[in-house]
């Protein structure tokens, strides 16, 4: 029996869906811009566990299987493509990174077909607002599109769409209010 979708944004969600309007607004196509967002967002979230695997590839990087593919470049971004794949799609640890994955780890994470749209319009609108240099920089899209908007976005969506607020872990440095006596 398949499993419900979980019901909570968090910043995958919100950097899966900003790294697919990225690629939308620099020329790519419906399917591969989810593709490439969804692969950006695995990519992400390994980097930040530090690449661990157990097969000995690192798992955000380009094992075995993924070289058999080409290196695609969306400005100065680079992502491998699944050869097979009858369209243009991104592969990440040895699996192709599809619209319908998307639909299912990202998209459904809305609650509603509908509430996706609203958060991808707003996605759309949020890269219009940057010249095609900081979007085509991984760099530049992390520090001046992502990271500035993330926790508001998590924030935001979860509110709006799911009618929760997300629990945000707390930032680098930041201090913990003491506990409250009992």
């Amino acid at each position: 029996m398949p499993r419900a979708p979980v019901l909570r944004i968090t910043r995958f969600t919100v950097m899966a869906t900003l790294q697919a309007a990225r690629a939308r607004r620099l020329g790519l196509a419906e399917g591969p811009a989810l593709s490439w967002g969804l692969n950006r967002a695995i990519f992400f979230a390994a980097a930040k566990r530090g690449f661990g695997g157990s097969s000995g590839v690192p798992a955000g990087s380009a094992g075995a299987s993924d070289r058999k593919g080409a290196v695609y470049t969306l400005g100065s971004d680079e992502a491998y493509t699944d050869p097979d794949a009858p369209e243009l799609r991104f592969a990440i640890g040895g699996e192709t990174q599809t619209p319908e994955a998307f639909q299912r780890q990202v998209a459904a994470r809305f609650g509603s077909p509908a509430n996706f749209e609203k958060a991808w319009a707003e996605a759309m609108e949020i890269v219009r607002g940057f010249d095609e240099t900081t979007l085509g920089s991984p760099r530049g899209f992390y520090a001046d599109v992502y990271k500035p908007r993330r926790d508001a976005l998590v924030q935001k969506w979860s509110l709006e769409f799911l009618g929760q607020e997300a629990a945000l872990p707390p930032s680098r440095g930041a201090r913990r209010a003491p506990p409250r006596p009992t």
